[in-house]
């Protein structure tokens, strides 16, 4: 009995070293990590390369800088792509390599990633598109593939896409009460933004009738989540709603269809 006695005491301190060893494994255990994060904050690799994709960086965070020529809306593209494309729900870029290409509902085709890059210089900067070979188009190109390294082909990262907003109708007047108490400081009470960067919200310098943010769909996810500029997140659905439609009751340019998009001829060669 006394033998009994023991082995089942022996049997019990065993299950409860084996718990403890357990409970203090689950808590030691390191937090999973984030892909997208990781690509969001990685280094530029050293060389040609790196400064391929650092040239890529620049022309999106100072598009005016480096690719005047190519613009009429005096606003980067970092305006809808905030931290050059590096933050979620705002525009974000990262793991958008591997989505390309696709389908677009625009076009009617499939298009590549030079493509979509092309429509963000045709309406959101209103202005014309790089050459697709030209090294502005594959520094962008290869940018964004920087910020897709890890992505599953065909989904990109999770968690990037804009929120969802659930308002009711939109209301202009309110929008405009909205506007006039957290946006005018950055973007003025004409909505044509500064010379030191806030973009043009409306006016003969911002984005075309055609731009993305000329949606309601996209315009008032990206106010709920990233502006005001000082307090992100703050505004409610339905305010981001309503100053969002007091913003596209302004006038802005008008995409002409007639225009036409040629690149200059380049010798033929093998590379």
């Amino acid at each position: 009995m006394i033998r009994a006695a023991s082995l089942i005491s022996l049997a019990a301190g065993c299950a409860i070293v084996v718990a403890c060893a357990g409970q203090m494994h689950s808590q030691t255990q390191a937090p999973a990590i984030d892909p997208a994060s990781v690509a969001a904050n990685a280094t530029f690799p050293p060389g040609p390369s790196g400064q391929l994709i650092a040239y890529g960086h620049d022309l999106i965070a100072q598009t005016p800088k480096y690719a005047a020529e190519n613009i009429t809306a005096r606003m980067s593209c970092a305006a809808c792509h905030p931290n050059a494309g590096r933050t979620p729900h705002e525009g974000s870029l990262l793991g958008i390599y591997a989505m390309f290409p696709q389908w677009n509902k625009r076009s009617k085709r499939f298009i590549a990633l030079q493509d979509r890059i092309a429509e963000c210089f045709l309406y959101s900067m209103n202005g014309k598109p790089p050459a697709y070979y030209s090294k502005e188009m594959v520094a962008i190109t290869a940018y964004i593939a920087f910020l897709s390294r890890g992505a599953k082909v065909g989904e990109g990262f999770q968690n990037q896409a804009a929120v969802k907003v659930k308002a009711g109708a939109p209301n202009v007047s309110n929008g405009a009460r909205i506007y006039a108490a957290r946006c005018v400081s950055c973007h003025g009470a004409t909505g044509n933004g500064a010379m030191d960067g806030d973009p043009p919200l409306w006016g003969s310098a911002s984005f075309n009738d055609k731009a993305g943010m000329s949606r309601m769909d996209r315009i008032a996810p990206f106010v709920r989540t990233a502006m005001p500029f000082n307090a992100p997140g703050t505004l409610s659905d339905q305010e981001a709603t309503d100053v969002a439609a007091f913003i596209l009751s302004q006038p802005r340019p008008h995409f002409d269809r007639s225009k036409l998009v040629q690149f200059p001829l380049e010798k033929a060669s093998y590379f």
